[in-house]
């Protein structure tokens, strides 16, 4: 009943920039928390920026003063602003939300959903 599409991985060079969104659809009544996470080769999932309706935002330390994370309402879309770039940014990058919908018989329902997933490649 909600879908995340995710858009704006690619290949970029140590130090470039890249724009990741994500856009949700379907029966929404409201997105509370909205955020991104990374999985690498061989490691665990990690979280990469949230941010919570009213706009406040937290960020791993590692990404921390590089990564921007915005947030449109009126879209119900969720933005990752990724710059100065480092080889060690490389994984599938993976769009998370937190979203009321409209079930089938029109009950509000709460439920935690995920994108399918972007690759980001930073060569050296």
């Amino acid at each position: 009943q909600v879908q995340l599409v995710e858009s704006g991985g690619g290949l970029v060079q140590a130090g470039g920039s890249l724009r990741l969104s994500c856009a949700a659809s379907g029966s929404i009544f409201s997105i509370n928390a909205m955020g991104w996470y990374r999985q690498a080769p061989g490691k665990q999932r990690e979280l990469v920026a949230a941010i919570r309706r009213g706009g406040s935002t937290n960020y791993a330390d590692s990404v921390k003063g590089r990564f921007t994370i915005s947030r449109d309402n009126a879209k119900n879309t969720v933005y990752l602003q990724m710059n100065s770039l480092k080889p060690e940014d490389t994984a599938v990058y993976y769009c998370n939300a937190d979203v009321t919908y409209y079930n089938s018989v029109g009950y509000r329902d709460t439920d935690d959903y995920w994108g399918q997933g972007t690759q980001v490649t930073v060569s050296s």
